[in-house]
């Protein structure tokens, strides 16, 4: 029997308003998306002030979103998605299998007609932050010579982007482009997976940007501290023999049980968690506080009044 872990994870955004909104509308990519690896046991999302309308459904790439409108004035907006979420072990010929020539698996993908899943030829096209940008390619050609298993070429760019590449969450914005993250050699996580899906796209492979969490852990000695986790982002490839394979390059790993997953797309503009519109409001500021917690550290009812209860700036 596969392996699992179990996890609270609430995610917390507030707007302060410089002057009173009095019209907004919402479109959230903030509860946990179900499938082979992941089964999502509860998702509740709070308001204050509370929606005036509110529709559930799921978008083009089945992830679940929910749309709202606010049609009352306020200059504070809270939000707080929380959900328990089950996280299933990958199988482990997706850490181990060399996979076949990547050269023969973008010609697959490039042929005409093509026989790849409709999702995995989508995910071979330039999309809004990932161009096909061909400094890119040639400097991923090291990790793709001629012949190279796909799997093992994969995971070999991903050491160059964690080893080339700095951790820097000063140097970037979310609309930083590619060409920028490639010339500065440094960002956040997900900058690293837009560049990895440039890189990969460019060479005609397939891959798709996955939104969610990541577990961290706290200094030795240190507790475990409610808010102070953040939205991840890293990559997955399609592989014609095992379907599609998770990459973390910020990491430098492969997802196994600590990655808990809101949904995917071509990038971060299809499952950005949280957009929206409004009337009035002027300028504003944002805070967003995300705790993931394993369950059996706490209760959850227990963990939800306590971010409920937390002092807002």
């Amino acid at each position: 029997m596969s392996a699992s872990r179990l996890y609270h994870v609430i995610h917390e955004t507030v707007y302060h308003y410089a002057a009173p909104v009095t019209l907004s509308q919402h479109l959230l990519h903030l509860t946990p998306r179900n499938y082979d690896y992941q089964h999502v046991l509860r998702n509740s999302i709070e308001l204050s002030p509370e929606s005036t309308e509110s529709e559930q459904g799921t978008d083009w790439f089945g992830n679940p979103m929910r749309w709202l409108a606010i049609r009352r004035p306020h200059d504070t907006l809270r939000l707080i998605a929380a959900s328990t979420v089950e996280v299933l072990d990958r199988p482990l010929l997706q850490r181990t299998a060399p996979g076949p020539a990547w050269d023969v698996v973008a010609a697959q993908l490039a042929a005409f007609p093509c026989d790849a899943p409709l999702g995995a030829q989508e995910c071979v096209m330039p999309s809004f932050h990932v161009p096909l940008l061909e400094d890119v390619r040639k400097w991923a050609q090291a990790s793709f010579p001629p012949g190279r298993p796909l799997l093992e070429a994969t995971r070999h760019l991903m050491l160059r982007i964690y080893d080339e590449f700095k951790f820097d969450p000063a140097a970037s914005t979310v609309a930083t482009p590619v060409s920028t993250t490639f010339k500065q050699k440094r960002g956040v996580c997900q900058d690293f997976a837009h560049l990895m899906l440039c890189a990969l796209r460019s060479l005609g492979l397939a891959a798709r940007y996955m939104s969610g969490y990541i577990l961290t852990h706290p200094a030795p000695g240190k507790p475990r501290l409610i808010g102070a986790d953040a939205s991840h982002a890293w990559v997955s490839l399609w592989c014609p023999e095992l379907g599609w394979v998770d990459f973390d390059p910020t990491n430098h790993q492969q997802p196994r049980l600590e990655h808990v997953v809101l949904g995917w797309g071509r990038d971060f503009a299809d499952v950005s968690p949280m957009r929206g519109v409004i009337l009035g409001g002027a300028s504003h500021e944002v805070d967003v506080h995300v705790t993931v917690m394993p369950a059996e550290m706490r209760g959850f009812a227990a963990l939800l009044e306590e971010v409920r209860k937390r002092p807002q700036a």
